[in-house]
């Protein structure tokens, strides 16, 4: 009898994977906004692995992160990070599945008023004023090498405050990574020179 070879499965490329199970949802929270519901993406295993395995990737690929770090004593498979911080609020979710598959800490970087000890501020732009986020001063050491962790990157006001509080407490920003970049919105160029690492360009 003739046993025909198993065939590779080949996975779907991960953008693709993404923009398949993502929802779009119109006018939503305002009129002329679409919102990305990223939900479903977190709801199905298979793809909810690969976006983790695809936020930690670009950890280990910053040579100026290294080179601000200096050498440290990491074993080898090091992910190029030292701790993972996240973003309030889909950026908590993120961050500490990336934190426990490398087998590194998270930090998270919280609205204002939410953390009880001392803490750094730093302000950012909204369409009609300002808002702030905020982290423990405790929460990251001088030369730690940081990835920084969240769902969507769309003006960088966000993410910029937070690269802000890590280089506040001396942390070196080993990458921004996210699930979705809104290109349109120029969010990439805001937060230059550091690394950003986006799953998902639309």
């Amino acid at each position: 009898m003739n046993v025909e070879p198993a065939q590779e499965v080949v996975d779907e490329p991960l953008d693709e994977l993404i923009a398949g199970l993502t929802v779009d949802i119109p006018d939503h929270p305002e009129p002329g906004v679409v919102f990305r519901d990223l939900t479903p993406v977190f709801a199905d295993g298979r793809a909810f692995r690969r976006m983790i395995d695809g936020l930690a990737a670009p950890g280990a690929s910053d040579p100026r992160a290294a080179a601000l770090a200096g050498p440290a004593p990491h074993p080898p498979g090091d992910p190029g990070f030292d701790v993972v911080v996240g973003v309030e609020a889909r950026g908590f979710l993120l961050a500490a599945a990336v934190a426990l598959d490398a087998g590194v800490g998270v930090v998270l970087v919280r609205k204002a008023g939410k953390l009880p000890r001392e803490r750094v501020s730093a302000d950012y732009a909204l369409e009609y004023g300002t808002a702030t986020l905020e982290l423990h001063t405790d929460a990251i050491r001088p030369g730690q090498r940081v990835l920084i962790v969240d769902d969507v990157l769309a003006t960088g006001g966000t993410l910029g405050a937070a690269i802000a509080l890590v280089e506040q407490l001396g942390g070196v920003v080993a990458a921004v990574s996210v699930v979705v970049e809104l290109a349109a919105l120029a969010g990439r160029q805001r937060l230059a020179p550091h690394t950003v690492h986006a799953l998902w360009t639309t």
